[in-house]
């Protein structure tokens, strides 16, 4: 499920998010995701309505992984040949229309995930972070939803 928020200054939505396809306007799209990548159609879903806007030469300022949706940015996460390899799917994204992939920090610290930094900071050596994908925290979240003319959460 996707839901679509933003409102003007005083306080009333914006056009429907389908007037930015039909208008022809440019428009920069924020995007959070809560949602493990298996366990749901979610991650697939954001990553096919992402390429869809790119397509349309939208801008992505910056998708937010939150919650159980951190596991799309798991290193060694290895599915089955006959599975989509999404952790490989956004890397490739981040990487041709360098789209900043963030991984909310608490919810990686609370999951086990850890890239190097952190890890060390721990004693443990480990850096689980998939190519493409950075840790930082909800403060980035909120910048994106400000900076963005929309905001969609898949969740």
């Amino acid at each position: 499920m996707a839901v679509c928020w933003k409102k003007n200054a005083s306080n009333e939505c914006n056009l429907p998010l389908c007037f930015a396809f039909i208008s022809g306007f440019k428009m920069k799209f924020a995007i959070q995701i809560n949602a493990s990548p298996y366990s749901s159609g979610c991650g697939e879903s954001a990553y096919q309505f992402l390429t869809a806007i790119l397509e349309k030469s939208h801008q992505v300022y910056r998708v937010f992984f939150y919650h159980e949706a951190i596991y799309q940015a798991f290193h060694f996460m290895t599915p089955p040949d006959d599975e989509i390899d999404l952790v490989r799917r956004w890397s490739e994204l981040a990487k041709k229309h360098q789209i900043d992939l963030v991984i909310c920090i608490s919810a990686a610290q609370r999951r086990g995930l850890l890239f190097e930094n952190e890890a060390k900071r721990h004693n443990k050596v480990d850096n689980d972070l998939a190519e493409g994908f950075r840790i930082s925290g909800l403060g980035q979240l909120v910048e994106a939803m400000l900076e963005a003319d929309r905001f969609i959460i898949f969740r």
